[in-house]
Formats: C-alpha cells, structure tokens, sequence
C-alpha cells in the first residue's frame, strides 16, 4: 500500500515536473525565441492610424465665382444583422430603392429592390465559429455613396418613419459622412472643368491636368488603442496634418461662359447639329474668357453620360476642314506680301489649276468683280489666284505654318491635337487658300490665327489657367503670363486685314458676314462653310456642312474674338443657309459680352465726348419755366414743362445727374391731376421709359428701337400710354423722321433675339431690347468648295 502511494505520488509529481517544465519551455520559446516578432505584432494590433484627408483645391472664375469644389456628402451604410433581427428587410428595401432610384422605370427600380436584398442577406466567413454569418455592415454602391446632403436628409427623414413605426431605436440604416467633388453650374463649361469620380480620382479636364496642384497632400494621426479601439491613456500620439490642395483660378468669366452656353443651346434646338464649339477670347492677351462644346454633361453625374464621345473637348481635341474662315490665311499673306490691291478686277467663277477646276460656292459667281467683293462674297477663286498664282506654294505653306496651323497651340487643357498640314500636288494648294484640301485645323488654332490679327499680328499661346492661389492666406503661388510665340505680320497688315473683314460684316447688301453686324459698334469677321469628307476618305459627303464664323469687336480696340463652329447642322439641304446658324449667335454672345465689360459703342463715345466738364443736372425746384430755360441754356439743354403751373415741383433728370447738350430736361408744373403725356417720337425706349416712370404712367412697347408713335388708353390710375417702335434706320425713313431723332442707336439697350410687347410699371427699372434679324443669304448650292 505504502508502495502504490509512493509511486502514485512520484507519478503526480512527474507529471507536474513535466508540465512545469513545459510552461517553462513555452515562456522561454515566447518570450525568447518569439519575443521580438511578438512584440511587433502586439504593437500594431495596439497602435491605429487614421489617414487624414486634405481638401481638394477649387476651381474658380476668373472674379472668384466658385465652378468646381468639395462639399459634404453621405454614404448609406446598412447593418444586415440588426435588419434581420427586427423583420425590417421589406421596408429598408422598398423605402431606400424609392429615394436612391435613378428612374423612374419599374424594371430599374426592381433591380435596385434586388440588390439592396442581396446585400441584407450577404454572409462572411466568421473567424471564431467558422461559420458563415450575417455582415455588420455593407454599403449601397453606388446608388447610396456619396449622396448629396439633400438625399441624406431624404433618408434620415425616412430613417425617423421606420423608428416610429416600429418602435426600434436602432434600425441599423447610417449616415457616414465624406467629402465629394461639387460643380455648382452642373454642365456649364464641364468640358474645361472635366470632372473627378467618387474615388476621388481626377479624369479629364482641368482636373486631371492641373491635380499636382488640386489635390493637396494627405496627412495622418497614430496612436495607441484597446482592443475595442478606444485610445490608451498616455499614448504616444504622432500627427501629420494634411496639406489642402490649391485653388486653380481660370481666365474665364462665368457670365461670358453662361452666354456662350446660352446661345449654343438656341442654335441646337434651332439646328440640331452634330456638335457646337465656341471659344471666346481677349484676343490682346489669348485668356480663354468662355469655352463651350455640345455634346456636353454635368460632371456631378457624369455617369449618365454613356456615349465616351461625350466628354471629348471638341475645341481642342476635334480637327476639320475649316473653309472659308480660313481664307484669313491668304488675305494676311497677299496683303502683308504687297499682293493684294482691293479695287483690282478679276474673272469670278471657275479656275483652271493643274489637274482640276475649281469654282466658286454659288458655281457660276459673279462675273467681273472687285477682289475686295470677292471677299465680301467668300469667292474661291479670288483666293486661288490671291493664294496659289500670285503667293505661290512655297510662300503660301509658310504662312500657314507662322499662323501655326499644323502644331499644337500649347493651351494649358489636355487632349489637344495638332491639326493636318499636308499639301502635295498643286490642286492641294489651291483649294488649301480658301481652307479645304489636305489640310485640318482645330477650333483653338483658328481662334488664335485670328487672334493675331486683331492683336496687331501676334500669334499668342492661349491659356485657361490665371494662377495657382492658396486657398488660406490667398496668395498667388504661380501666374501664368500672356506669351507671344512670334509676330506673323506687321501690325500694318493685321490692321488693314481687319477693316477688310469688318466690310464682310457691315456690307449689308452683299457680305457673307452680316447677320453679325452689332449696332453701334465696328465688327470684323468671316463666315465658313466647309464641306465634309466621307469616312475613309472616299470624297465630299452630300449635304454634310461645318458651318463657322470667326469675329471679334470693337476692330480699333477688340476686347473679344468668337469663334463658332457647327458640325452638321440641320440646314435643310441648302448650304447657302449656313450663314443663318453661327453669326447670328456670336452677335448674341458679342453683344451681351461688350454691354457686360462695360465697352461704349460709338454713340456713347460720341455722347461722352459732347459731355461739357462739371455739366451736372442743377436744381430747378420753385423756379419758373422761364427762369429754369434760361439756366440750362447756358449748356445748350432744351427744357420741357409737363402740366400747368407757374413754378416747377418736380424735374427730370435728378439733381446732380451728369448731363449733356443732346438731352431733354422735363419739368413738372402742376401737382394732383392727371399729368398731360409729352411727344416722345424719336426717342430711345429707354429714354421714353424714363419719362413714363417720372410721370407715373404705366408704358406699354411694341416692337424695337425708336419710339415712332404713341397712344393713350384708358384714365387715371388704369392710364396706359402704347409706344410703337422702329429701328433707327426705318425711323429716319419713315414719315415721323421730322421729329427729334437720335444721334445713333443706344448701345447701352441689352439685347434679346425675339420681338414681344413688354409691359412695364412705373417706379420699376427698365430694361430695353434690341432684336437681332437673321438675312438669308442668296447662293447656290455648290460642288464641295467651300463659303
């Protein structure tokens, strides 16, 4: 007995030997021989890093007008398990699949019901059981990430439903808060902008060209945790703050960008084109001041768009044969070259050259005609033998080449292409000198040819970009100056090629160019009608056009250079109607442009230089009629009462107000009773509204320009005065041409393309119209030349 207890005791004390020897070997081999890959491990399962993001630069007008920037947004996140547990599945499903749709298709919004199902029953691999189970989060791309703060509000308002209905406090639906790419004006100048993905990957555009300097540099914050995450006390903490991204401010203005875009859309609905480009720039300096190209997106959704062609920045990107607006290549050559003599004849029509015969776009032309109204018209054939007989091929080429056609203008937007110079045989050289042929330009580089010539004969690279500006203490960083690449020709040339173009638009009998004309102000610009190829090269495609027109305004000082170009448009199988798509549009956006900078047309610098110095509208309150004669006589004022009384109690203009010898002071005698109404034939709507307002009458015009009659209707307070308007040019014809009549046109009238009956109350500010009138031209259809 004693032996089998003093062996069982021997056994347990082996045992327990053995064991301790084992868990002294464990902690040896641990803390030894693992000790230090251990510790490692330990440490990072202890440390925790956050990532911290910088904000991305924005995009700005060249006024600081906000175009693209970050802002707030929301990424749906859902806990299937706690959707499970409360049997919430059908109403998380059915109440985020109507707020998330994207249409309002049954078909697409049961395939969305279906994949946020998938995603409440999707299971993962659970490490301790070993056993598939539920997700503790998933989240609904990309239908639910990074919504706008208005959905988000959409969802937690919807969120609020479900807890009352159900009376769960948790129904496992959240709101994860991110940043995400923002463009304020949606499609507007989406092409220059180009936009980022929901990654925050830049793609195209000014995003993706100018990133380096948007995205900013990310920082990031390290500390010790807990196993649930919680930082330790006294935890060694480093930190890196994130450097946000700079702001990348534009040359272009946002009004001029608007209008650009404005007109295009009128032209599209009008015309239908394949696609539109135009290009607005200072041509003095080559800053971009509005750039637009249809087909467009907004790069808030740019999912949307499923044709890539989309989001191709035809302005840069897209080549074609320019026709006739390239014809500005050959006048600056023959004129800079001593070629070109205005009042010299020559035979329009047909001209032989080696191997072919080339015509003028109406076939037949115009017999013997000036080479100046050659180009008025858009003759081929005053270009052929300006270019190819008198020019010759080499010097022809050279010019071209200097007008940098064939390269690349070095504009800071990717994508750009360089265009096709490649004339060989002398048919292509002929038919080069009025821009078809061998030959391709892109939009930018006939803006900048142009460019050169309203500037003075610079060819100048043109830019998007102003500078780089930090977005904290508002320093400029970087600045990207105007720089010329070489002068082309004299400013001599530049000039009279100028005045020549100018007669293309105001020549309104025969210039091709003359629906652009502007009231008031000297316009210089060509039309193009280009014929296109078919695909594969396999001749000119029928009734297939590229449709242009090139101009810039004022010619003695031009502030702007437009360039529009319509691919294909709708011209109902009559070329000749090209003329009726693109200046019609370029005197909208023109116009607009000019009254927006603040350029006076010829009558307001007429007026100003009339103005007499100190001339300030003096009080003329409780003096008589006479008396108020005799003290504005002295600036050569004519003075008119208005109702019956010996002394004046009110006036018009205000006290103060600057005046002129060519205005009209009205004074009021009477006070109470109804007001007699003065003769306003001949003057401007604005100035006749001026005096309805003074008088308190409600004024009613019908038409546009000058008051060329009036009528009033009903008494009292419902007295309704009618004015009838002319443009000035059929005022003076007309049989009130014996009354007072302007100098010119105001310049200072906004302009609006259609005729309607504006009605206006007194007391409110008025603005008038002008009405922009579309000229058939009187071609003939044509044989490929272009017009």
């Amino acid at each position: 007995m004693t032996k089998k207890v003093k062996l069982r005791s021997l056994l347990i004390g082996g045992l327990f030997t053995l064991f301790f020897v084992a868990i002294v070997g464990r902690l040896y081999w641990v803390q030894v021989v693992q000790g230090a890959g251990l510790l490692t491990s330990a440490q990072e399962r202890w440390a925790k890093e956050d990532v911290l993001r910088p904000v991305r630069g924005a995009i700005v007008d060249r006024n600081d007008k906000v175009l693209a920037e970050d802002s707030p947004a929301y990424t749906i996140a859902l806990n299937p398990i706690i959707i499970q547990k409360y049997q919430l599945e059908q109403s998380v499903v059915k109440g985020l699949a109507g707020l998330l749709k994207t249409s309002d298709d049954p078909a697409a919004i049961s395939v969305l019901e279906e994949k946020i199902r998938t995603l409440l029953n999707k299971k993962r691999l659970d490490e301790k059981t070993q056993q598939m189970t539920l997700m503790t989060q998933v989240e609904i791309r990309n239908e639910g990430w990074k919504i706008d703060t208005e959905v988000a509000e959409q969802v937690k308002t919807f969120v609020e439903t479900l807890k009352n209905q159900t009376n769960v406090k948790n129904v496992g639906i959240y709101l994860q808060k991110e940043q995400k790419r923002f463009y304020p004006g949606g499609k507007l100048a989406s092409h220059v902008l180009g936009y980022t993905d929901k990654e925050g990957k830049a793609l195209t555009g000014l995003e993706s060209r100018f990133d380096s300097f948007l995205k900013g540099i990310p920082g990031n914050r390290s500390y010790e945790k807990d196993r649930t995450g919680v930082e330790l006390p006294d935890a060694k903490v480093n930190y890196q703050p994130a450097v946000d991204g700079s702001n990348v401010r534009l040359t272009i203005d946002k009004n001029i960008q608007f209008y650009i875009e404005s007109a295009l859309e009128k032209v599209n609905a009008k015309y239908h084109p394949k696609s539109l480009t135009a290009i607005a720039v200072d041509p003095q300096t080559m800053e971009v001041l509005g750039m637009a190209s249809t087909p467009d997106f907004n790069p808030n959704k740019y999912w949307d768009n499923k044709n890539q062609s989309d989001f191709i920045n035809n302005t840069v990107a897209s080549q074609y044969e320019p026709g006739s607006t390239f014809k500005i290549v050959t006048l600056a050559a023959a004129v800079e070259e001593n070629l070109f003599f205005p009042e010299d004849k020559y035979q329009s029509g047909a001209i032989q050259v080696p191997g072919r015969i080339l015509h003028d776009h109406n076939i037949v032309g115009w017999g013997q005609i000036s080479y100046l109204d050659g180009l008025k018209r858009s003759s081929n054939v005053a270009f052929v033998k300006l270019g190819y007989e008198k020019l010759g091929k080499e010097k022809l080429e050279k010019y071209i080449k200097d007008f940098g056609f064939g390269a690349k203008t070095g504009i800071d937007l990717p994508g750009e292409v360089p265009g096709i110079v490649a004339m060989k045989y002398p048919s292509d050289y002929a038919t080069a000198t009025y821009g078809q042929g061998r030959l391709t330009t892109t939009a930018i580089q006939q803006t900048s040819a142009y460019a050169a010539i309203a500037n003075g004969g610079k060819l100048m690279v043109p830019h998007v970009v102003k500078d780089i500006v930090n977005p904290k203490t508002k320093e400029v960083i970087q600045t990207f100056e105007p720089t010329v690449i070489r002068q082309v020709v004299s400013e001599r040339t530049a000039k009279q090629v100028s005045e020549y173009l100018e007669q293309v638009v105001s020549d309104q009998a025969i210039g091709t160019g003359r629906n652009a004309f502007i009231e008031g102000y000297r316009v210089a610009g060509k039309t193009g009608t280009a014929n296109k190829v078919e695909p594969g090269g396999k001749g000119y495609a029928d009734g297939k056009w590229v449709v242009s027109f090139i101009g810039y305004a004022p010619v003695e000082n031009p502030k702007i250079l437009v360039t529009i170009i319509a691919d294909e448009p709708d011209l109902g199988g009559d070329y000749h109607r090209g003329s009726e798509v693109a200046p019609p549009a370029f005197k909208e956006i023109v116009s607009q442009t000019l009254r927006y900078l603040g350029v006076p047309s010829n009558t307001q610098q007429m007026k100003a230089a009339e103005k007499v110095e100190d001339m300030l509208m003096p009080d003329l309150s409780g003096q008589t009629v006479e008396k108020s004669k005799n003290v504005m006589n002295k600036f050569g004022v004519i003075v008119e009462s208005i109702g019956k009384g010996s002394k004046v109690i009110a006036q018009s203009p205000p006290v103060g107000t600057d005046i002129s010898s060519a205005q009209r002071i009205y004074v009021v005698l009477q006070e109470g009773g109804e007001l007699p109404i003065p003769d306003l034939t001949g003057k401007s709507l604005r100035d006749a509204l001026e005096v309805c307002t003074f008088i308190k009458v409600k004024c009613q015009s019908v038409g546009e320009g000058y008051v060329s009659s009036q009528s009033l209707a009903g008494d009292s307070d419902a007295r309704q005065l009618v004015l009838q308007l002319k443009p000035y040019s059929e005022l003076l014809q007309g049989p009130s041409s014996d009354a007072e009549a302007p100098a010119a046109p105001a310049a200072t009238t906004p302009a609006k393309t259609d005729k309607k009956v504006t009605s206006v109350k007194p007391n409110n500010p008025v603005k008038t119209a002008e009405s922009t009138k579309i000229n058939e031209g009187s071609a003939k259809k044509n044989d490929p030349p272009a017009r």
